[in-house]
């Protein structure tokens, strides 16, 4: 049985979900107004991880994940830049699908973009209306939180306690203080949608609610995202969608643990970011995603070179094993190690704990391994599974092999270079060239 830690509880609980029905998964994804940095990778990566062990643990997963693609940086940005927000996305959203693909993240099964789903905000505002959870101020229609009497469940506060310690602007005219706004009146020089209430655009909270009961009904099975959107974003989002509805919205709330840099949260609004595409420059992709995965996802991660360096060293010492025991597969699989990895991720996804099973399983050197490699691959998606040389690759190296047995060193050196920049690594043995990713 799977448990999961789940937010709102502050404990772990069985996943009792049938095998025959679908798991309805939502996780926020970013807002697209600049390129990805290592802490929309961390989320990505946490959140991939949970989908591919339930599927391969047999639930069929229907995944949405979502783009916001209105919002104020994005007005700003594309302002700075000259150019409309429509533009903006089109520009950033690409960058982010490349960036992902090359972490390993499997493309979700629903990608919705918020603006795509303004009629649907729309009539939800017009429900809470209805519901008398609503009122109006002069920039906008807002949510009143004490027409909700449970928020602030998810992120454990009081509501005399949720005005303390938070970054949201006090404002005389609303009701309370976390009163969060729903529909955004028109501003000169912004985009904006016809509304009962007058042109304007939808409130950041509100997107998500609209995209996931749309795409996955009223009570989602899991709702992730990062620590940071535990409140108030996910907070509202309960707010709104439970007062529409009186039902769950998520069975189960997870969050990923942050990046940190010197022990501060990794954030573009702290300038201590780094973005993947910088990252990617010095190390591979499949480094970063052993970096992020081999670490449990509530814990925090310490960004350092040298914790890199050693994903690294690791990713090499598993490559060399897949590329020994993935030559020839047999059909023989190993239930006992991947009954123990699974038994490790069925504890609220213990990637930790499933990797150090992992690697006293290598140390045991077993044999006809191959198979039992591919299967867990289905799951962590770390190993070179498309290391395959192409015809025009495998002269090279064969030319570079009489190249050394003429002892023409010049010429087996600029082979070895040109193997490397198709990301080939060339590595002289006793027993000839032994050929692996360059990581």
């Amino acid at each position: 049985m799977i448990q999961i830690y789940d937010s709102m509880t502050g404990s772990k609980r069985p996943f009792e979900k049938d095998k025959n029905e679908t798991v309805k998964m939502y996780v926020c994804g970013p807002t697209v107004y600049d390129n990805a940095h290592l802490g929309h990778g961390r989320s990505a990566v946490a959140f991939d991880l949970v989908r591919r062990f339930l599927e391969f643990s047999g639930y069929e997963v229907d995944f949405a994940f979502n783009i916001t693609d209105i919002d104020d940086k994005m007005i700003n940005r594309a302002n700075d830049e000259g150019i409309s927000v429509p533009e903006l996305a089109e520009k950033i959203i690409p960058e982010y699908e490349k960036d992902y693909a090359a972490l390993g993240i499997k493309p979700p099964t629903k990608n919705p973009r918020a603006t795509e789903f303004i009629e649907e905000m729309v009539n939800l505002i017009k429900k809470l209306e209805d519901g008398s959870h609503t009122y109006k101020l002069k920039d906008g229609i807002y949510f009143d939180i004490t027409t909700f009497p449970d928020y602030g469940a998810l992120s454990h506060q009081k509501m005399d306690e949720l005005a303390a310690g938070t970054s949201i602007e006090k404002r005389d005219d609303k009701k309370n203080h976390q009163d969060f706004v729903l529909w955004k009146f028109k501003k000169e020089g912004e985009p904006f949608w016809p509304s009962p209430w007058g042109d304007g655009r939808p409130g950041w909270h509100i997107e998500c609610s609209a995209m996931s009961t749309s795409l996955l009904g009223d009570t989602l099975d899991i709702h992730g995202g990062g620590l940071d959107l535990k409140f108030p974003h996910h907070e509202c989002e309960i707010a709104q969608s439970t007062s529409l509805t009186a039902k769950p919205f998520a069975r189960f709330w997870m969050h990923n643990g942050y990046i940190t840099v010197n022990k501060e949260k990794m954030s573009k609004s702290l300038g201590n970011f780094f973005t993947l595409k910088d990252i990617f420059k010095s190390y591979h992709p499949r480094v970063v995603r052993l970096f992020l995965i081999s670490t449990h996802y509530r814990s925090p991660i310490e960004y350092s070179t040298e914790l890199l360096e050693q994903a690294r060293q690791t990713l090499r010492r598993l490559d060399e094993f897949w590329l020994k025991h993935t030559r020839e597969i047999s059909d023989s699989v190993d239930d006992q190690v991947l009954n123990s990895i699974s038994e490790k991720l069925s504890n609220d996804f213990d990637s930790a704990g499933a990797f150090s099973v992992l690697f006293e399983w290598m140390n045991t050197n077993p044999k006809d391994a191959g198979a039992t490699l591919e299967e867990i691959n289905e799951i962590f998606n770390i190993f070179p599974k498309d290391f395959v040389l192409t015809d025009e690759q495998q002269k090279l190296v064969q030319k570079r092999g009489e190249a050394r047995k003429e002892k023409n060193w010049s010429l087996s050196d600029s082979l070895r270079e040109e193997l490397a920049k198709d990301g080939i690594e060339v590595e002289d043995t006793p027993e000839g060239q032994y050929l692996k990713p360059k990581i």
